[in-house]
């Protein structure tokens, strides 16, 4: 579980190795047990490497922290249209209020089938 009172700092955290790896962080949030992400990745990097430096590096962070911190094994990633960006940030901004209406795993499921992958 991430902690209401430091997800501030574990988002900015992320932004920061964002940053550092050349990935452009857009919007950065998240809720008890997920976070989201949504950047531009440079042309150079596999998601897969971007991934694994984002959740590395901010797991070691969050293990400082408190005594036990593990992000899940996977992830999900999705590409978007430019024109997506402003509604997928404003969507990443509110997951609090978001999340008081439907569960992620519910979301994730038909976000999943929404676009034919299971």
């Amino acid at each position: 579980m991430i902690p209401k009172e430091i997800r501030p700092e574990l988002w900015s955290y992320m932004a920061g190795i964002c940053r550092n790896q050349k990935i452009l962080p857009i919007a950065i949030n998240g809720f008890d047990d997920h976070a989201h992400l949504l950047f531009h990745l440079p042309a150079s990097m596999a998601l897969a490497t971007a991934v694994s430096m984002i959740k590395s590096n901010s797991c070691a962070w969050m293990r400082e922290r408190q005594r036990r911190f593990e992000w899940q094994e996977g992830y999900g990633a999705f590409s978007i249209s430019n024109a997506s960006t402003a509604d997928v940030a404003e969507y990443i901004h509110n997951q609090e209020i978001h999340h008081a209406r439907i569960s992620f795993v519910d979301e994730y499921r038909a976000l999943l089938r929404e676009h034919g992958v299971v």
